[in-house]
């Protein structure tokens, strides 16, 4: 059950909350998390029906300086991780291991062969490899942000705008996402349905399955958890 003091969080959630447990299972939840969000970004890839956002904003910047695709993404990432610290949302050891876990997990998913074949399927195949893609980006990122121990670039800028401004995660998220693409679309990046798709429906995604955690009594608000650091035992 959801504290009694989290009434708003059943409404909308503008904070991510924190998982209960012990160091051990929020480490399993954060690894679980972000290997979740390998498989969305997999599902996306093969669908044929579009690149995420922030993969436009990365070709966009790419065609305009002497940059590759990886070391656009790379000096975005960066760039993103000092505003969100300014913001309020320190990087932390989910903020390295988004970067590691995830790269690696896209390798071994994209590697096997029945999912490369995923990408000649049909349309209506791939659609709904679209909407796998939005469903796993929510359940993971609420899974490994809600560790408590850091979060990736984009999602602790998401965080650090949340808090900002109060708005509920949902907003914020999908306000980034669409703003992103509609940059990326300027500098010349190419994009596709399910890039729009994407870019519309994350944010509600990752803001319902903070809502679900909170609702089965897994995590508690923020304000409300227990005071603990992201690395010490709950």
């Amino acid at each position: 059950m959801v504290p009694r003091g989290s009434r708003r969080y059943r409404a909308s959630v503008k904070d991510a909350p924190l998982l209960r447990g012990s160091l051990p299972s929020r480490l399993v939840a954060l690894f679980v998390g972000l290997v979740l969000i390998a498989v969305a970004i997999v599902a996306m890839l093969e669908s044929r029906l579009g690149v995420p956002p922030w993969d436009v904003l990365h070709m966009g910047i790419a065609q305009h300086t002497p940059l590759t695709l990886g070391t656009a993404a790379v000096v975005v990432g960066l760039v993103i991780v000092a505003i969100a610290w300014i913001g309020g949302a320190p990087p932390g050891f989910g903020t390295i291991a988004n970067a590691v876990v995830i790269g690696l997990a896209i390798d071994v998913f994209s590697a096997i062969g029945w999912v490369e074949q995923l990408s000649s399927a049909s349309l209506g195949v791939r659609v709904g490899l679209v909407a796998l893609g939005v469903w796993l980006f929510g359940v993971g990122s609420a899974l490994y942000i809600g560790a408590g121990m850091g979060a990736g670039p984009r999602d602790s800028f998401m965080l650090a705008l949340t808090r900002r401004t109060g708005w509920r995660i949902g907003i914020v998220r999908g306000s980034i996402e669409v703003t992103v693409l509609a940059v990326g679309l300027l500098l010349g990046g190419l994009a596709g349905i399910g890039t729009l798709v994407l870019a519309l429906f994350v944010g509600p995604s990752v803001e319902l399955s903070f809502w679900l955690l909170l609702r089965l009594g897994l995590a508690d608000p923020l304000l409300q958890a227990p005071e603990f650091g992201p690395l010490d035992v709950a």
